[in-house]
């Protein structure tokens, strides 16, 4: 991050070019102007960070209703969510903690279609999965109700947090597992993190070539289809011209 300095001021700096601007406080307004839009840029790069780094979200669901959400992952990627569910209560207005025999089954689904994951967890819980295949994964959460909708007038909320990669792993509980020193954590994120821009780049690789090779394929279709077009209308030009031929022939005009 860049740091401001303001040089100091010495006599000569309060010379002719000085007064020629204003003099000496309109020097002071135009470094406070400076100062002020710095550090406005500073609290403007400080709020994106925290977007960043802020994955978790929640949402509102009826309780028979089923919820997807799209998460492009690339290959022999380790994912972990944790959500956390809530129910509406109509007395009190207030979403209250879920009752113990309310869970939530949760499905995720490869870019193929094939289930990953299938599995029905509590009302409170953290699901675990690793992808095989880079691409778009579907991820779906809905409630165990067993109710039907016309009767099920409950309203949840989910608060869910997806992390992947070198995101999902608890570094603080692997130090202490492995008895690592803070310079040997510091190494094991950096390798980490080295392993998880490497799969993304293999992952914008393989984007790119399905991208060119559909590219190329609709080029293809479209220049076939142009070269059809141009043999239909050739031989209806043929057919025409024909046709009048025969037609003139039987009146005796030619």
């Amino acid at each position: 991050m860049r740091t401001l300095r303001l040089a100091p001021l010495r006599r000569r700096d309060w010379g002719a070019g000085a007064r020629m601007r204003g003099g000496p406080r309109a020097f002071v307004g135009r470094c406070r102007g400076g100062w002020r839009r710095a550090m406005g840029q500073l609290a403007l790069l400080l709020l994106a960070l925290c977007a960043a780094g802020a994955r978790g979200l929640y949402f509102h669901i009826g309780e028979t209703e089923k919820r997807c959400f799209i998460e492009e992952i690339p290959d022999e990627t380790m994912v972990i969510g944790n959500y956390r569910t809530q129910m509406w209560d109509k007395q009190k207005e207030v979403f209250l903690p879920s009752t113990p025999g309310l869970g939530m089954h949760v499905e995720v689904k490869d870019p193929e279609g094939k289930v990953v994951l299938s599995r029905q967890y509590g009302s409170e819980g953290r699901f675990t999965f690793t992808s095989h295949t880079p691409g778009d994964h579907q991820i779906c959460l809905h409630s165990n109700s067993t109710r039907m909708s016309l009767f099920a007038g409950g309203r949840l909320r989910v608060h869910l947090d997806i992390q992947g990669g070198e995101h999902a792993n608890n570094y603080p509980e692997i130090a202490a597992k492995d008895k690592l020193t803070e310079l040997q954590l510091r190494a094991r994120q950096l390798l980490d993190q080295v392993e998880q821009i490497q799969k993304e780049q293999d992952y914008q690789r393989y984007r790119e070539e399905r991208f060119r090779l559909t590219s190329e394929s609709t080029n293809q279709r479209v220049l076939w289809w142009s070269i059809a077009q141009t043999v239909i209308l050739i031989l209806t030009g043929i057919w025409q011209m024909r046709h009048l031929k025969s037609f003139f022939e039987a009146k005796k005009l030619v």
